[in-house]
């Protein structure tokens, strides 16, 4: 997907905002969503990042349920692709729409050899779901690549998803500039998403990202799954004036 039709989609001339909210239940999930309506983000991802994904699928149900319009992803920890397309399959059957799926791998191979995410990109194609597919591309936790590779696989990752997405080192950890600037100039203009350590102090320095998926920067100080409303706030702000400095 082009950066300009992923930032056309969700009216942004900025980074989108995506917060990442780490579930335990539906009231606590539900209590985040409302904070993420009220602060004008786009959209947000759910994970599960406590229990399997079959305790998380009722948890998806009901915020479906409560929120019908909410742009809303998911991400089922440690399981790629090629078992979560057929979950979202499912859902949609059931009425239950997703807008977006998030990988921690998307099984790139920086050397060329893609079997693993061709193959995953069959199942995308062929489950009946149509959302969005952000696949980790040299993520963090995942197996590691050599930084001399990150544009290569960079490059790869744009024929197997929608939105190449990449991380830093670990949750929490800023991006080396260096690798987003080689991710940038590798995949040109398709869409890329950043998924750790965004802040609202130092969001400015990521101008060449289309998406910041977020939870660390905006959480409750020390607690890894309820959204500081104010450290949001202050994220959006941040993301508008670069939104400004791109229509300048």
């Amino acid at each position: 997907m082009q950066r300009y039709e992923f930032r056309e989609m969700f009216n942004s001339t900025g980074p989108v905002v995506l917060p990442v909210i780490h579930v335990l239940d539906t009231p606590r999930t539900l209590r985040n969503v409302r904070e993420v309506i009220s602060a004008d983000a786009a959209g947000c991802f759910l994970i599960n990042h406590d229990f399997e994904p079959e305790k998380f699928l009722p948890i998806i149900r009901d915020v479906r349920a409560a929120y019908p319009t909410l742009w809303l992803g998911v991400n089922f920890l440690a399981v790629t692709g090629k078992y979560a397309f057929p979950m979202l399959g499912k859902l949609k059957e059931e009425g239950v729409n997703i807008d977006g799926y998030w990988a921690d791998d998307a099984r790139v191979d920086e050397q060329g050899q893609n079997h693993e995410a061709r193959e995953i990109a069959k199942i995308y194609r062929d489950c009946g779901w149509n959302g969005l597919y952000f696949g980790g591309t040299c993520f963090k936790k995942q197996r590691e690549v050599a930084p001399e590779l990150y544009g290569a696989a960079a490059r790869y990752a744009c024929d197997f998803m929608d939105v190449v997405t990449t991380s830093g080192v670990a949750t929490g950890q800023e991006a080396d500039l260096g690798k987003i600037e080689t991710f940038r100039k590798a995949i040109g203009d398709n869409a890329l998403a950043l998924a750790s350590g965004i802040t609202p102090e130092n969001a400015a320095s990521y101008g060449d990202v289309d998406c910041f998926m977020v939870a660390t920067g905006i959480n409750e100080t020390n607690n890894f799954y309820d959204i500081h409303p104010e450290k949001l706030s202050q994220l959006m702000l941040a993301t508008h004036a670069l939104g400004k400095r791109v229509l300048t």
